[in-house]
């Protein structure tokens, strides 16, 4: 779970930085609307990623268990 913190904690300093810094960039209004769904779109794509990869390595955990549980029911 300490993990989780970490990583929900990292994606909210990353999303705060590239917010300040595209506000505060000398750029025109469009322009920055423009960067700001880019940065929008990459971060939404980095997010999926790793909701894929916490989603494997919970099944990956799941199937763990679940053969320890059956090998020690066998015994």
């Amino acid at each position: 779970m300490a993990k989780r913190g970490l990583a929900v904690g990292a994606i909210v300093g990353v999303v705060a930085g590239v917010v300040a810094g595209v506000l505060t960039a000398p750029k025109s209004g469009k322009e920055t609307r423009a960067d700001l769904k880019n940065k929008a779109g990459e971060l939404k794509a980095k997010a999926k990623n790793k909701k894929h990869e916490i989603t494997d390595d919970v099944r990956e955990k799941a199937d763990e268990v679940k053969d320890r549980v059956e090998k020690t029911l066998k015994k």
